[in-house]
């Protein structure tokens, strides 16, 4: 969705690049936005849908990336690649962001209701164990490479398939096993007791 402002166009095929029209919009050109939106406005949607599980919030984190893309299209430099990449990465960030917005405010509700039930002593304490070992784990991942690291929090963290993850990021699902294969090798050779947490 673009803003109220822009005048809404047909003609997405009409003369002149994205980068083009890109740099044009930086300048306050509203039309020529509006054919960037025209221009890539699906393919936009395809890598915040991929990301995002829940229709209604990839639709906002769309309207939200458009939005920021307007805003700050005069940052777009046309040396440095193409705009549907610059939009891409946007797109990207926002989406991340709101995934790890919606994980925090599922960890508020969850301690929220732990506060509200009394349980044994026992299991609160193994639940203070197993929270300890989740931030030791997370902590170990930071020191992953990038690649690793984003397959492992897909697979383990946010419970995708290899399959799944194969297709969203665009490599073979042996590429995806093998990098996970490598992650738990590293995470072992840190901490021998990763292996309670990160399992084949």
């Amino acid at each position: 969705m673009i803003s109220p402002l822009l005048p809404v166009f047909s003609d997405s095929l009409s003369v002149g690049s994205v980068d083009e029209l890109l740099v044009r919009s930086a300048a306050g050109d509203h039309a020529a936005f509006a054919r960037v939106h025209a221009r890539t406005g699906v393919s936009v949607s395809r890598v915040v849908y991929g990301l995002l599980r829940d229709p209604s919030q990839a639709e906002e984190v769309v309207q939200e990336v458009f939005l920021e893309v307007w805003l700050t299209a005069n940052k777009f430099t046309p040396a440095r690649g193409p705009a549907l990449a610059w939009m891409h990465t946007i797109a990207k960030r926002r989406a991340i962001d709101r995934i790890r917005a919606s994980q925090a405010s599922r960890d508020r509700d969850v301690r929220i209701g732990l506060r509200e039930i009394v349980v044994p002593y026992d299991v609160v304490s193994e639940t203070v164990h197993l929270r300890e070992e989740l931030l030791r784990f997370l902590s170990l991942l930071e020191l992953l490479p990038s690649n690793e690291r984003q397959v492992v929090d897909l697979v383990y963290l946010q419970g995708r398939s290899h399959s799944e993850v194969a297709e969203q990021l665009g490599v073979p699902a042996g590429t995806v096993k093998s990098r996970l294969h490598r992650a738990r090798a590293r995470l072992r050779a840190l901490v021998g007791s990763t292996d309670a947490i990160i399992t084949d």
